[in-house]
Order: C-alpha cells, then structure tokens, then sequence
C-alpha cells in the first residue's frame, strides 16, 4: 500500500518572531491564511487515504499538529522524544509501516515547502511509485531545474533520462549529490545543464530504506527493532523515549542517498520554494516599486529601499523612514530589527536572549 510521511518537526528559527517554540514555521499562517502544514496535506489527499498520511513531528508540537489537521487518526501524528535529524524521523516511520506492512511504499516531504501547481507533484509522486513498485531496490529523490546560481541549497547531478513505462516523467539516474555550492561552482552547475536542486523529497519502499540504513549505518538496528517490537503496546512510549535518542543525528542525504548506488530521480516542473528565511517571502510576495516587501495590515514608509516588513497584528501600524535592507518583524511581544544580510544570525540572538532569561519569547 502506498503511504505519505510529512516531516513537521522543524523549529524555523530563522523566522523568530513569528515562528516560536510553540508555534514553529510550519504552523504559521502569515502568507495566505493556510499554514505551510495545511497546504502539504491537502497536495497529498487526492493520493493518499487519511489513515496512510503519518506526520512526524518534535514531541512539542504534537498537539499543534493535531489540531491543525483533525482529519487524521490521533495515531498517525508521531512525536519524536528528540531531534535526530531527517535520519530519525524517515527511519521511525519506515519502522512503523513495516511492522504493519512490509510492503508498504513510503513518499516522504517536508512541510516548509511551497509546491505550485500541485498537480506536477502530484504527477511526480504518481511515478515515483509505480516505479518503486516494479523496482523495489530503487530509491527516488524528486530535483528541480535550477533558474539561478542558487548557493543556499544542495544540488543533484541526474543523467541519462529514460522513458519508464508506467511512468508519464523520464526518470534520471543520479550520479552524484553535492553540497551546497559556492558562487562560481553554482555557475558551472547552471551551465553544465545535469544538475538539478535537491527537494528533499523520496519516494522508496519502506523496507527499501531500512535495508539502506542498516547497512550505511548499522548501530540503528538495535535502536530500531527495540521500538518496531514494542509499538502499540503499553511499553511504546518508555521504549521510543530511550531508543529514538541513540539513533544517530544525521540527514538522510549524507547517510544513505550519498551512498547509495541504485539512486533515481524525477524532476518537478513546479515553483518551488523553501520558506527558511525572510528574505524568501521575495519568491512569493510582490515587491513594491522601491524592492520592499510588505506582510502588514497597516503601515507606512517614506524613502525605504529592498526592506522587509512584517506584522501579524492587524491593528498595529508600522512606520519606517529613510531605511535600506532591514527587516522589521512585529508580533505582540517581539519587536526585530536586523540587517537583512545579518538575518543568519537571529539563532545567535535567540541563544543570547536565552541566555539573559527571555525563554518566554522563545
């Protein structure tokens, strides 16, 4: 059977205020009235029952998660006691799937990405499975054709495309991934033609992945068999709190799909964007005449230039006068103001607010 995980366990500190402890990124409704969570899950419900959609998610936000998608099983929203990375979370849903399906075929994306038109994902992931399911020891990464030098993400070199008989896309084989590039290396990617942006999105069979991980990295397996025997028993909490956190804290690419041999891809002929930072919302909301971006009900500026204002509370009125390259963010408690080539530097704020005892705006 066909199942989609939604990893929603990120933090998005990079977009404090507006995305706190208890209310991270993925739950945030600034851009269109519909959180990033909500938008990923109605993609997926033309494809998938609701009972074969698991999110997986920090043990935080687990019941922010529930609420923000009711329509599914209390069960399928999956708490992690600990942050272990892509790694830990793809290889406890594999864990759960397989103990009630071995054959169960596992499409995995991340809720902090905007995809348009949904229809070329979904397509995508319509191929992806048919051909898991005739290739079984395959593992499916999604790549984007690049449209700039982008240095901000990781990138795919996909070759030799092939017409796949149940499949509408070609398919690529990857012959390499590659970190996140400098400026001339990304240049040469462009021009090159073979490489493509790494989605982060997958589509293998469940035991497929596991099959990987034991081999690339084999100290999961103990980890892993301990929480698949005891799941939905009244052991499955104690025991997923003290082996969740021996698994490794590694992403899948570098821990599998580095290594991997029998790598595939699909290409998204979609608009993507991963909403990580501030200066992002430039790929989605229209600047003004003068290069500023504007999230407010109320505001004013007089001779601002390639600014970035945000507010969420509607009676609030921001002013600005004479700025170039800030970044406000209002919300009813936090104020920031930053440079915005400095917004990389809001975790360290964030460490140093901790730090003088303002946990509370965390």
């Amino acid at each position: 059977m066909n199942y989609a995980v939604i990893m929603a366990g990120g933090s998005g500190k990079r977009l404090w205020p507006l995305s706190r402890r208890k209310k991270p990124k993925q739950v945030l409704d600034f851009i269109a009235g519909e959180t990033l969570l909500r938008s990923c899950f109605k993609k997926l419900t033309s494809l998938f029952d609701y009972r074969n959609i698991l999110v997986m998610t920090n043990a935080d936000y687990i019941e922010i998660v529930r609420e923000e998608l009711p329509e599914l099983p209390s069960f399928n929203v999956i708490a992690e006691p600990v942050v272990r990375d892509t790694t830990g979370a793809i290889s406890l849903a594999a864990t759960i799937l397989t103990k009630f399906d071995p054959q169960a075929n596992m499409v995995v994306l991340s809720a902090d990405q905007i995809l348009d038109p949904p229809e070329a994902l979904q397509q995508a992931i319509k191929d992806a499975l048919s051909f898991v399911e005739k290739n079984p020891e395959s593992l499916v990464t999604f790549g984007l054709k690049p449209t700039f030098a982008n240095t901000q993400l990781g990138y795919i070199k996909c070759v030799n495309p092939v017409k796949c008989d149940v499949c509408e896309n070609s398919v690529y084989t990857v012959d390499s991934f590659k970190e996140k590039p400098d400026k001339a290396t990304a240049e040469e990617y462009l021009k090159e033609g073979d490489y493509m942006w790494n989605s982060g999105i997958f589509t293998w069979k469940a035991a497929t992945i596991l099959e990987r991980l034991r081999e690339f990295l084999p100290e999961i397996v103990e980890p892993l068999a301990k929480i698949k025997k005891d799941w939905q028993t009244t052991a499955q909490n104690t025991t997923l709190n003290e082996y969740f956190a021996k698994l490794p804290k590694i992403s899948i690419d570098f821990a599998v799909m580095e290594k991997a041999s029998d790598v595939k891809a699909f290409e998204l002929d979609c608009r993507w964007i991963d909403l990580g930072a501030f200066n992002s919302l430039a790929d989605f909301i229209k600047k003004d005449d003068h290069g500023n971006i504007v999230v407010a009900k109320k505001y004013e500026m007089l001779d601002c230039k390639n600014d970035v204002i945000v507010s969420n509370k509607d009676n609030h009125l921001v002013a600005a006068i004479g700025l170039e390259n800030v970044v406000i963010v209002h919300t009813s408690d936090v104020t920031l103001v930053c440079n915005l080539n400095q917004t990389h530097r809001i975790k360290e704020l964030l460490e140093e607010i901790e730090k003088h005892g303002g946990k509370k705006y965390l």
